[in-house]
């Protein structure tokens, strides 16, 4: 007798439920203050708890789009979202905000985090595949290259003058190395002039870039095979020039026979 008022029990409880519909979660910022959720957001932020803050400022610019506070909400909302890994996100929050407020100052650590979103130096898919970043595609590269130098240019005063100017010769150096790559490819395989052009995109486009020098070598090589006698003497003469303690191009006259063991030597 008890087990069926038990189970009717149960049922009249189940019902009742269904009357008053599924139980929502509760929420802790309805019916607060922007300033409330705000400083709410900002405690997650700071004990790194990037998921919490992220829902606290959602909110927030959802429910008070004219508040005072939202700018800097959103710069929040832009890095607890970059913390996270959602960078297209981050990247879409920081649009809207450039947009909204042109003059903020906060707009050179907008221009520094949208770099930073497309900066990605190596993640975990590339760790353990021991990818280096200038082996893939380099549009976002050259985006991020383009964000900290806005900042060099238009704000050199501030804070995050130095590391942009750091991170874009980094950068420069792995889009530099990404035409490197490209180039050997075409040497190998013995396309001389896609090789020439690689080269020269490499060497007009970022001469301060640590690979100059190989640069100017690939152009040599495929001007000597092309038997374009007045290029090869001019490129081997920049040579001679920069980089004389090396004799580059006398080592490759004098002791090769053949391009390709000179090649394999510089690339192995």
């Amino acid at each position: 007798m008890f087990k069926y008022i038990t189970l009717i029990a149960a049922t009249i409880f189940l019902s009742g439920c269904f009357l008053f519909g599924e139980p929502t979660e509760f929420d802790e910022t309805s019916g607060q203050s922007p300033e409330w959720i705000f400083d709410q957001a900002n405690i997650f932020l700071d004990s790194k708890d990037y998921r919490k803050t992220v829902d606290y400022l959602e909110k927030l610019v959802k429910r008070y789009p004219d508040s005072k506070i939202i700018a800097q909400a959103r710069i929040n909302l832009s890095f607890a979202y970059y913390k996270f890994g959602q960078n297209e996100l981050s990247l879409k929050v920081l649009q809207d905000f450039m947009t909204l407020y042109p003059s903020h100052p906060l707009m050179d650590y907008a221009f520094y985090l949208k770099g930073l979103n497309m900066y990605n130096e190596r993640n975990i898919l590339n760790k353990l595949t021991f990818q280096d970043i200038s082996d893939r595609d380099v549009n976002k590269l050259k985006d991020a290259f383009n964000a900290f130098e806005e900042i060099v240019k238009r704000y050199p005063n501030s804070k995050y003058f130095q590391d942009s100017i750091d991170r874009m010769t980094y950068l420069m150096n792995k889009i530099a190395e990404n035409e490197l790559h490209v180039a050997r490819y075409y040497m190998k395989r013995r396309a001389y002039i896609a090789a020439l052009n690689r080269a020269k995109n490499l060497y007009t486009n970022y001469p301060e870039s640590i690979h100059v020098k190989e640069s100017l070598v690939i152009q040599y090589i495929a001007y000597k095979e092309l038997k374009l006698k007045d290029l090869e003497i001019s490129t081997k003469k920049i040579i001679d020039f920069n980089y004389p303690e090396e004799k580059i191009t006398t080592n490759y006259a004098e002791e090769n026979s053949k391009w390709w063991e000179f090649w394999k030597s510089l690339t192995d």
